[in-house]
């Protein structure tokens, strides 16, 4: 028997993967967390788990901080990222921080079923459009380094499209325009580009980004 953990903070993504589960005998549902906090209070009163099913966007603590958490305390539970969310950004995060597998919440329960126990007999299951992404990310250094980067920075990926437009000259009305946003909201995202760069200037963040390959 299985023993399977899930953590989701949407109850309705999270009974559809319950759904899926439903089908198959051979997998037991010890309990399910709904967010990382959560989910690592409940480990601390049954670790006995042999694999997670982990959301990334959640409040309290995402996935991917919970992942690095619990591979950290608890090494031998397998996780599988279960996401609606296929950008580089999160499929680098997660699997640096340790994750087992990928996949999109798309998956049937066929697929899943099967990921689980190939995942839990060694392999690193991942749903074939991330598979191909991940390929990219790691046969494109530069692609990683940027992602590094951004990281170190703590730069979201909405800034870093800022940045993109700023390098091109644009003003804040056409960077609204195109990112489909308000000028005030590219006002506050340019300041918080400033202080994470720790720069004082347009000149000075382009610069910087492009140092350190952020653009």
């Amino acid at each position: 028997m299985i023993k399977l953990a899930i953590v989701e903070d949407n109850p309705f993504l999270l009974k559809a993967v319950v759904d899926k589960l439903a089908f198959y005998e051979g997998i037991s549902i010890k309990f399910k967390a709904l967010n990382g906090l959560d989910l690592l209070e409940k480990l601390e009163k049954n670790s006995n788990i042999d694999v997670l099913l982990m959301d990334i966007e959640m409040p309290k603590m995402n996935g991917v901080e919970a992942t690095f958490q619990v591979k950290n305390k608890y090494p031998h539970i397998k996780i599988i990222m279960l996401t609606v969310f296929d950008n580089d950004e999160n499929i680098f995060n997660a699997i640096k921080a340790g994750a087992d597998g990928y996949l999109l919440k798309e998956v049937s329960p066929q697929e899943l079923n099967n990921a689980i126990v190939e995942t839990l007999n060694g392999g690193a299951v991942m749903t074939p459009s991330i598979a191909l992404k991940t390929l990219r990310l790691f046969r494109e250094p530069s692609t990683v380094l940027t992602l590094q980067n951004q990281e170190d920075y703590k730069l979201t990926t909405r800034e870093i499209e800022v940045l993109e437009q700023l390098s091109k000259g644009l003003k804040y009305d056409a960077i609204a325009h195109n990112l489909i946003l308000s000028s005030g909201t590219i006002r506050k995202h340019v300041e918080n580009i400033y202080n994470k760069l720790k720069v004082h200037n347009k000149l000075e963040a382009i610069q910087k980004a492009r140092d350190n390959k952020l653009i």
